[in-house]
This record gives C-alpha cells, structure tokens and sequence, in this order.
C-alpha cells in the first residue's frame, strides 16, 4: 500500500457483514508536533531508515554557516550518521574534520580517507586496543579524550614513539565523564610527562538535553572551557584547540574561548531536537518508514517498527518512544522487539498495510540498529547508503 499523504481523507470501509464504516482525515498538522514537507516514496519494505537528501543537505549547510559564522571550526560527531557519504558532505562544505566516539569508528572513517579524526571519548587502551591506536595515530592526524592519568598512562604506552594527542575533557555540568577546570592543568603536566601531546580541552554540555536548557548549558561549555584554560596558561600550556559539542549547546552558544564545536544530530534531527526547539519539524531529515500490521485492538495500531527498529531510549520529559505524523503525531508508548503500539485517541484506525513513518526520540541509537539509509530526493528513491560504522562499539 502506498504510503498515506499530508491532509489526506481516508475512507476505511468493511464489507456490510463487518458491520463497520469508519472515515478520517489524516493531517500532519493535529497535534502541531512534526508537520513535515517530504513524501515517502512508494513500494518501501519496512522498517526502513529513509533518510531525505535534499533536507539533509539544507541542515548541514546551515550548522556549516551558523559555526563557520562565528570564526569556529566545525569538528561534526559522526556517530549520529556513521555514513562515509554523509561525512563527505560535512567536508566538503567546510568541517575541518570528525568526531567519533570509539576506536572502532575511527578506524572505519580513516580507511575511508577521512585522516583528522578525534575520539571524543575517554579512551581506555587496553588489549588489542592498543596496537590499533597506535596504527591509527601512525596513519591520520589523531586526538583522543582522557579524563584520568590512569587512562593517559595507557595510552601513551599504547602509543610508544608515536606522538599521540590528547585533549583533555572538562566537565561543565552534566557530571558524566570530565574534571573540573581546577584539575585539568595538573593532570595535563602528567600527561606531558608521559610523552603525551596536549592539544588542549573539550567538553559535552550534555544537560543541554532538558527543555529549555541549552542557552544555560551553552554558558556553561563556555565558561568552563575558559576557566580550563586559563588554568593550562598558569602552567605554561598553550590550548591549542578548546572544543565544545553538542547540537542544543550549538544553536545557542556564545563562543568565548571555543575554537570548534562537535554538534551531531543536527545533520538528522529528531523528536528530542522538536521538543527543544533545536529544529523546526521542517529540518526532520530521517524517519523510520513502518507499515499498520494491526489494529485489532481497539484505540491502538500496531507497526511494524518495534524496538529493533527504533532502540528504547525515552527521556522523562517526553510521552512514548517517538510519534507518527500521519496519525496527528500519535505517541507510540509501547515496543517489544517487532511491533510498535501507537495511541490512537479518539481517531479511528488507519488502514491495515498503510506505510507510516515515525520520527524516533534519539535518531543516534535507531541509525546505530539499520544497515543502510534508502536516500529519498523528491519522493524517489535516489541511492542506498550504507551504514558502515554502525555496530562498532569497540
């Protein structure tokens, strides 16, 4: 069945044994949440990831102007897309390099010839980690995370006479991984001492992820970074690179001492980003194709798009796991691993095969579960990208 359309009225009729004449208008615009602008294309399998060029490329024109704007690089975090294709546009329209969040990541892009990667994460190279890192850090221009002396000890023995840099994570607010700025300039001095590169700082204002939250976060990265630095200065350590990152911090950051910033899903967008007020439903490149496989029970209907399709993850601040357009923006508030439960309300159940599409929560961790994008331009299928770095974790 062809997928349903913007303001479409549909007409659900049964035979007269059935006893049941059902009709609706289907509007993206009944809850106010997602009214989006591009067609599905006709004859998809479902569950897929479809992935819309022509928004995606107008999102990361415009992170590129709003960063570039303000005199900063754009390191963009490639563990959103995991796509060398999509990589290759953020380069070509001027990101001076990666971010990835594993060794593993890395290597993927590196082969691909992406060769400034930095791993923003705090890397612990043990075991057969070790002699790929220093591979890796022989082959591209490489930067890892560290937040501890005791990590910053492995990988400089990791690394051996190859020079490593690693930048040092400052912790700004959301108390997950990072020092303070009063202990980055002595655990940069170990560093050093190991025979470590200091590059300098970066940091994650992940408590940008709340309403109305990110001009305060933004502050804080800022805030923080310069403190850290002014702290490496009392040392005598230059900061040669001082990077923030996230999508909500970077919409609505002051730059201060920044000099790149690492925002991620705003290449896609997502639920989370529309709650925000990140992105306007407009800038929604990606969706989750489903089809209506049963409505059996009344008040629901059930996709085929469950938890291996769209992940778990549901912030406290927001209803279900992601919401259907072409049902009013109807929650879904139940996955098991193939089946997604949609609320319908008071509306009446879509047809049995209709293909739906559902904006996820996270769009990071449901790209991280598909194979490959089915790329769309104008309601047509266009390409296949596949997703080569997705399921490496390590």
């Amino acid at each position: 069945m062809r997928p349903l359309s913007p303001g479409e009225r549909c007409q659900v009729d049964t035979d007269l044994a059935g006893g049941i004449r059902r009709s609706r208008t289907v509007s993206f615009q009944e809850r106010g949440e997602t009214t989006m602008l591009w067609p599905l294309p006709e004859g998809i399998d479902t569950p897929a990831l479809v992935v819309d060029l022509d928004t995606l490329s107008a999102n990361i024109d415009a992170m590129a102007a709003r960063i570039l704007g303000k005199g900063v690089a754009l390191r963009p975090h490639a563990k959103t897309h995991k796509s060398p294709e999509i990589a290759r546009l953020q380069i070509d329209r001027g990101a001076c390099g990666l971010t990835v969040a594993t060794l593993a990541e890395a290597e993927v892009f590196a082969a691909r010839g992406f060769d400034d990667v930095f791993i923003a994460y705090p890397l612990y190279a043990s075991g057969s980690k070790g002699p790929r890192l220093r591979a890796l850090a022989d082959a591209i221009r490489l930067a890892v995370g560290v937040d501890s002396i005791e990590a910053a000890r492995q990988l400089a023995e990791a690394a051996g006479t190859t020079t490593l840099t690693i930048l040092i994570e400052v912790d700004c607010g959301q108390h997950r991984t990072g020092v303070g700025p009063e202990a980055v300039a002595e655990l940069a001095v170990g560093c050093g001492d190991l025979g470590l590169d200091v590059g300098g700082v970066f940091t994650h204002g992940g408590h940008s992820y709340r309403p109305s939250a990110a001009a305060g976060a933004a502050a804080d990265e800022s805030r923080a970074l310069g403190r850290a630095v002014e702290h490496l200065a009392e040392r005598g350590i230059t900061a040669r690179t001082v990077s923030a990152g996230s999508t909500p911090t970077a919409a609505a950051s002051a730059t201060g001492s920044v000099t790149e910033e690492r925002p991620g899903t705003y290449v896609f967008n997502d639920r989370q980003q529309l709650a925000l007020g990140t992105a306007t439903p407009e800038q929604i490149a990606v969706t989750i194709a489903a089809t209506v496989v049963s409505t059996a029970v009344g008040g629901q209907a059930v996709l085929d798009a469950g938890n291996k399709a769209l992940a778990s993850d549901r912030p406290d601040w927001l209803t279900g796991y992601g919401t259907v357009p072409e049902l009013g923006d109807a929650p879904l508030v139940s996955l098991s691993e193939c089946h997604g439960l949609v609320r319908l309300g008071e509306q009446a159940p879509p047809p049995i095969g209709s293909v739906v599409r559902v904006v996820p929560n996270h769009v990071c961790t449901a790209v991280n579960l598909f194979d490959h994008y089915e790329v769309v331009s104008k309601g047509e299928i266009v390409e296949r990208w596949p997703i080569e770095a997705r399921g490496h974790l390590s």
